[in-house]
């Protein structure tokens, strides 16, 4: 006897209790932050670039599902591949076989970065930073890992132990043994290299947190020093691999980078099953998988998996045929180039920075006496509430979502889909050209709204 069961019918009865349901089932924070600053939004459907209400209305996607979707939602030739490989009824995951796919993908993956010999498939960016960790502990024999000043990656134990913002890793001490240093900051890399200790550096060509870059020649010059010291460069590009930075690895950017380790994941698939990558040389590897009585040493039950492997195959394709790395590179130039030219026509606006579609908007303290009284009173309430209170009405009014770069921090971030056009680039400046205009009007709805987020700060406290 079959049993039918119809998702359509149960998102049609159901499907309005959403918020309920996660308030009463899952994280109560989640509604709760959505409610307060009008993101409850409910999203019926997205195809690319754009999200549409129950009544049409379209919003421009300016996260990329914190950079998932770098071509964008249910893109047609991957969709048709996660079918394809459903019907083919594949033996997956029997665990001892080596199936086809696998061993495909990584083939594609390791022809962008020649230097790097074999692929470990997990299921998400923090398990191919864990992955990396392990792999760089053993392969070195030694126990420290050093990360940057306000890194981000991952938040499993492992990766909490890398990651460079307090909040995230404060009460879940012990973690392991780890060192942060200053991004760009080669004396200081030096001298915790000189304690004969360290199996690695990880670090994010540019950091996701406040979209910082490694200053130029810091990561070449970081890896000589490491390998000086018999301990290994592993590249982060969990966010800025896979051509979003405008090159395929933003560790590209600078000639003569070669990272020992490579992470990849988000983007991989095409937003549509969770999957993760870690690139390596050959004889690390080799380390790990020194015998076949360790042929399971570091596995993951998900991982290689049929459906994760072919959407990444389709991804590559498409990436390929569609000249995405190309595109965002041109976009983004595009994009970033109209952004500054506004920074000395709104003295709210200190900086842009970035590279190809992922771009850091920074607000800062204004010169005159009206603004710097109001810019004062968010500061003291709680820093990064003027960049909210930036992201608030683009989403309510214009009807595009964007993030705040990180906690305390008054930057946003856009890291749209690589398939963004000249006209949502267009529909982002207009958008953001009108909240600028009223944040530096007389009244202003903005600073209306950021009453309410002040006093939402002041009770949180």
């Amino acid at each position: 006897m079959t049993t039918e069961f119809d998702l359509g019918a149960l998102l049609a009865e159901r499907g309005a209790e959403r918020y309920e349901l996660h308030a009463k089932y899952l994280n109560p924070q989640l509604p709760r932050m959505l409610h307060t600053i009008g993101f409850d939004k409910t999203y019926e459907r997205a195809e690319g670039a754009h999200f549409f209400d129950a009544d049409g209305n379209d919003y421009l996607d300016m996260l990329a599902g914190f950079g998932v979707m770098g071509l964008g939602r249910h893109h047609p030739v991957v969709r048709k591949t996660l079918h394809d490989v459903l019907d083919l009824s594949l033996a997956d995951l029997t665990r001892f076989d080596c199936p086809p796919l696998p061993g495909l993908l990584a083939e594609r993956l390791l022809g962008h970065s020649p230097h790097l010999d074999r692929v470990f498939f997990g299921n998400s960016g923090t398990e191919a930073v864990e992955t990396a960790l392990k792999f760089a502990r053993y392969a070195t024999g030694r126990p420290r890992i050093l990360y940057c000043d306000h890194a981000f990656h991952g938040l499993t134990t492992g990766s909490l132990s890398v990651n460079g913002e307090g909040g995230f890793r404060d009460g879940f001490a012990p973690l392991l043994p780890d060192t942060a240093v200053p991004l760009g900051d080669l004396d200081a890399l030096a001298r915790e290299l000189k304690k004969g200790d360290v199996a690695a550096l990880i670090v994010e060509p540019i950091q996701g947190k406040g979209v910082h870059e490694a200053p130029p020649g810091y990561l070449r010059a970081a890896q000589e020093l490491l390998h000086k010291h018999k301990a290994l460069l592993i590249a982060d590009e969990v966010q800025t691999g896979l051509g979003r930075t405008g090159d395929f690895y933003a560790y590209q950017h600078e000639d003569g980078v070669e990272p020992d380790l490579v992470c990849v994941a988000k983007a991989l698939s095409g937003g549509y099953v969770p999957v993760g990558a870690t690139l390596g040389k050959d004889w690390i590897f080799k380390k790990v998988y020194s015998s076949m009585d360790r042929v399971l040493v570091h596995s993951a039950s998900f991982g290689s998996n049929a459906q994760a492997m072919a959407a990444g195959l389709a991804v590559l394709s498409v990436m390929e045929d569609e000249q995405i790395v190309a595109r965002a590179r041109t976009t983004g130039e595009l994009l970033k180039s109209r952004l500054t030219a506004l920074v000395d026509k709104y003295e709210l606006l200190a900086d842009v920075r970035g590279r190809g579609l992922m771009i850091g908007i920074e607000f800062g303290k204004p010169g005159s006496l009206k603004l710097r009284s109001r810019w004062t009173m968010l500061q003291t309430a709680r820093k990064g509430l003027f960049a909210q209170m930036v992201v608030v009405p683009l989403l309510q009014r214009h009807r595009i979502l964007t993030q705040v770069s990180g906690d305390h921090l008054e930057v946003i971030k856009l890291i749209p889909p690589l398939i963004l056009d000249e006209a949502d680039v267009d529909r982002f400046l207009d958008a953001f050209t009108a909240v600028m205009d009223d944040a530096h009007s007389g009244g202003g709805l903005m600073w209306d709204f950021g009453k309410t987020l002040i006093k939402q700060a002041v009770a949180n406290r």
